[in-house]
C-alpha cells in the first residue's frame, strides 16, 4: 500500500473523472492515471462497478477526480495555472483543451470540455507586467486585456513600445 498525498486537490465531474484524467495525462508533462476505484455497490448517481474515483497527477500535482453526479459544477474561482516558456508550449496546451470541447476565455484563460478552467500564462506575459518601469507594464497589461490566448510577440511589442 502507497502512502497518500497529505493534500490532494478533488475535482468533482458528473461521470467522466476517467475521460478527463486520461486527457490531462496525455497533454501535461509530469502526468499520469494512477488508481482506477470502481463503486462497490449503487450510489445515488451511478451503479455498482461504475468509476467512482481516479488518481491521477497533472504536472506533479496529486489529484483525485470524483464522479459525484450532476449536482455541482466547476467555475474559475478554481484554476490550474500553467507557465509556458515559448509561444509554441502556449500554443500547444491552449490548442490541446480548446480543441478538445473546451472553450476559449479571456487574458490566458480557457476551460476544458469538463469545465475546469485552465490559465495558460507564458513566463514573459508575467515578467512584462511586473516591469519595474510602470509604463512598460501597463502597456504590457493593456495588450494583455485585448487577448484570448496570449501572443508573446505583441505582450513583448508593447512592452518594449
Amino acid at each position: 500500500m502507497t502512502t497518500p498525498a497529505k493534500n490532494t486537490i478533488c475535482l468533482w465531474y458528473d461521470h467522466d473523472a476517467e475521460d478527463a484524467a486520461r486527457f490531462y495525462a496525455a497533454t501535461f508533462p509530469n502526468s499520469s492515471v494512477g488508481e482506477v476505484l470502481r463503486a462497490p455497490g449503487d450510489f445515488p448517481t451511478g451503479d455498482k462497478g461504475d468509476v467512482l474515483t481516479v488518481k491521477f497527477m497533472v504536472m506533479g500535482i496529486p489529484c483525485v477526480g470524483l464522479n459525484g453526479g450532476p449536482a455541482f459544477k466547476h467555475n474559475e474561482a478554481f484554476s490550474f495555472q500553467v507557465a509556458t516558456v515559448d509561444q509554441a508550449e502556449t500554443d500547444r496546451y491552449w490548442n490541446a483543451i480548446v480543441s478538445n470541447g473546451g472553450q476559449e476565455s479571456e487574458c490566458g484563460w480557457c476551460k476544458d470540455k469538463w469545465g475546469v478552467s485552465w490559465q495558460i500564462t507564458p513566463v514573459a506575459l508575467t515578467e512584462a507586467i511586473a516591469d519595474s518601469d510602470p509604463a512598460a507594464a501597463k502597456r504590457a497589461f493593456d495588450a494583455m486585456m485585448t487577448m484570448q490566448k496570449i501572443d508573446i510577440a505583441t505582450i513583448e511589442a508593447a512592452r518594449h513600445g
